[in-house]
């Protein structure tokens, strides 16, 4: 009873507290002597602390305990973007993203997204100038739970989520839903 108790709690329990729980006429500090014994040597120990008794990995398998944490580093905005436009435009190519986003993409962006291994270089265009493409990962479908690129939600999808305005965009007239489906389709530049 008394090593089912210590293995159950997360906190150090007394023997007040074990005697409090056991039967009337049991004596828990014999038990702990006994168990103490017990697990001498072993992966885990009996040992007191304070006033208090705790089952306790050993000392010498200590490392085995340590707790890697995870970093988690929020993506810039400039980031976000640049990660969308390669994932509904990919293979696309740093001309065409800084087109699409209308400023600069700096090469901390694209470097954090490479590090990240949810962007890769793609093909070279044969364009002049051969530039680079850059296209999504399996860890980036992985990461965002898509079998392939084809899975990005489309319009509806963003709009029904609150994602996007339901306003027309810039330099266009406001599309019906016959002409949005379209429009979604088209947009469709996949490359497998």
């Amino acid at each position: 009873m008394v090593e089912a108790i210590l293995f159950a709690t997360a906190e150090p329990v007394t023997v007040a507290d074990l005697a409090q729980r056991m039967p009337h006429g049991c004596d828990p500090a014999e038990a702990l002597v006994h168990l103490r014994k017990r697990y001498e040597g072993r992966g885990v120990n009996v040992a007191r602390v304070g006033d208090a008794w705790a089952i306790r990995t050993a000392p010498d398998l200590g490392f085995l305990m340590q707790k890697e944490v995870v970093e988690t580093r929020k993506l810039s905005r400039a980031a976000i973007e640049t990660l969308a436009i390669i994932a509904y435009h990919q293979p696309a190519t740093r001309a065409e993203i800084e087109e699409i986003r209308g400023v600069a993409v700096s090469r901390g962006t694209i470097d954090q997204l490479l590090e990240l291994d949810w962007i890769r270089l793609g093909r070279r265009r044969m364009t002049p100038g051969r530039p680079v493409t850059f296209v999504v990962t399996p860890r980036f479908l992985d990461h965002f739970g898509l079998e392939s690129a084809r899975d990005l939600p489309g319009l509806k999808e963003l709009r029904a989520a609150g994602l996007l305005d339901n306003r027309p965009m810039p330099g266009t007239t406001s599309l019906g839903e016959e002409d949005e489906g379209e429009m979604a389709g088209q947009t469709e530049l996949f490359e497998d």
